[in-house]
């Protein structure tokens, strides 16, 4: 299995293999192409000035041949080509470089060569010059006319070896092969360190994979600041997952640490009393009584179970169903809800201050949701007023909210216990072992149901009193 850096690595060396081949492939091209009109250029302006020599002698008579020669050589030595001069029948009559002993002197061109020559009055070319040179050459050609009759009088031919461009071709050829390995060799090493730098993130995201897969749920990945935006934003995603993973296991483990809890003690205490009725240790006579508690204990596990229900139930509809909203006036069913708790109320002497409108407010939600929400609150707020004390109950009207309030007068919660209150089993008594009233799901279950509707819930306690407080949507 071939890893991350491999497969960069090979991408990256491919890629700058292939570049590099281009490169050549388009710079010979190039460098040729050049070369060969640098060279074609040469020529012709060669040929031109020693056309124009030549008419000049043919028409004035006065120019020696000595003298014609000197000027040939003169015009051809910056281009390092050959000149040769012709008869109109193809026979050669003077060399640039050796006018008199030249190898040249006295050959021919072949015929179909001259014939094109004086049909065309001169062209370029390139090849074999046939009858005179054996080597492939780059080659222009000239006619010379009488001035008079136009009569072809002579041919000029200047041409250079192509060996020559293609040695020049070459030796470029082999410069830039040197450079590119050169550059090949440079790019690897930084390839390579780039590469391992990039990928070495990866790896370490692999390796705190496999440590949280082993329970090290404190395995992170550190990211420096030299590494591409990317690979910082995937390290930033991992963290945050692996935070969210060990958030999740810890509150799984406290769940199941809270719940085996909570069964422990009424399971025990059922178990105790039906072992004592049963073996006779708890009298016939007094075995009403403790069944009473086995009935109450049995009522409070019922009560878990459906509270357990309807959280599974709550966190599977994260959003509330439209379909399961209905519009309903809040002010009435916070009313119906204060007058259930009346017997409680009365039993703790509890003064209760009501602060709502004296018309219908109406709102769009759950009604059954709701009436949970406020009897819970109702529930909590009587639970820990201590009695004689004071229960406010408040409805208030926004512009486009509605703000209940239930607040009860008290102990104040601890300001490091406050971000707690609305956690599964969370009791703010670390020290009771069993809260007899409850199993601490309540504000839990509210801030469930409050979220799903898209609303927020907020408590706050200070001074002697703890208020918690709602927002619903305000309809006409």
């Amino acid at each position: 299995m071939k890893s991350t850096f491999s497969r960069l690595f090979t991408a990256l060396a491919l890629l700058l293999l292939t570049t590099l081949l281009l490169m050549g492939v388009v710079f010979q091209w190039l460098a040729n192409r050049y070369l060969t009109t640098q060279a074609v250029t040469a020529l012709e302006a060669d040929a031109n000035i020693i056309t124009s020599l030549t008419q000049a002698g043919y028409d004035s008579e006065e120019l020696t041949s000595e003298e014609f020669h000197l000027a040939m050589s003169v015009a051809v030595t910056v281009s390092d080509a050959d000149a040769v001069l012709c008869d109109a029948q193809g026979k050669l009559l003077m060399c640039a470089k050796a006018p008199m002993g030249c190898e040249h002197v006295g050959m021919r061109l072949d015929k179909d060569y001259v014939q094109r020559i004086l049909s065309t009055g001169g062209f370029t070319d390139s090849g074999v010059i046939g009858g005179l040179y054996q080597e492939e050459r780059y080659m222009v050609s000239s006619l010379v006319k009488d001035s008079q009759t136009g009569t072809p009088r002579a041919i000029i031919l200047v041409s250079s070896p192509v060996d020559i461009t293609l040695s020049t071709m070459r030796r470029i050829s082999e410069t830039f092969i040197v450079v590119a390995i050169l550059a090949v060799l440079l790019c690897v090493v930084l390839l390579m360190f780039f590469v391992r730098r990039e990928s070495h993130p990866l790896k370490d995201m692999a390796k705190a994979a496999r440590a949280f897969g082993h329970g090290d749920l404190d395995a992170r990945v550190t990211v420096s600041g030299h590494h591409s935006q990317e690979v910082k934003e995937l390290a930033l995603a991992f963290n945050n997952m692996a935070t969210s993973l060990e958030k999740s296991e810890y509150q799984r483990r406290e769940f199941v640490a809270n719940v085996s809890h909570e069964l422990k003690t009424p399971m025990t205490t059922i178990s105790g009393y039906v072992d004592g009725i049963l073996d006779g240790t708890i009298p016939p006579e007094r075995s009403r009584k403790y069944l009473s508690l086995v009935s109450d204990e049995t009522k409070r596990l019922s009560r878990l179970v459906r509270s357990m229900l309807d959280i599974s139930r709550l966190q599977n509809e994260e959003t509330m169903p439209e379909e399961q909203k209905s519009r309903f006036d809040l002010t009435e069913m916070t009313g119906q809800v204060l007058i259930s708790f009346e017997g409680k109320i009365n039993e703790k002497n509890i003064d209760v201050q009501v602060t709502m409108p004296e018309h219908p407010v109406y709102t769009l939600a759950n009604p059954d949701a709701i009436n949970q929400v406020i009897y819970n609150l109702t529930d909590n707020g009587v639970k820990f007023c201590p009695p004689g004390g004071t229960l406010s109950v408040t409805v208030r009207e926004g512009k486009q909210k509605l703000y209940v309030s239930v607040a009860n007068q008290g102990e104040v919660i601890p300001a490091e216990e406050l971000p707690l209150v609305f956690e599964r089993f969370h009791k703010i008594d670390k020290s009771r072992s069993q809260n007899r009233d409850g199993w601490g799901l309540g504000l839990y279950i509210v801030k469930t149901i409050i979220n799903s509707h898209g609303e927020n819930i907020s408590v706050t306690s200070a001074d002697g009193e703890t208020k918690f407080t709602f927002t619903l949507p305000k309809v006409l």
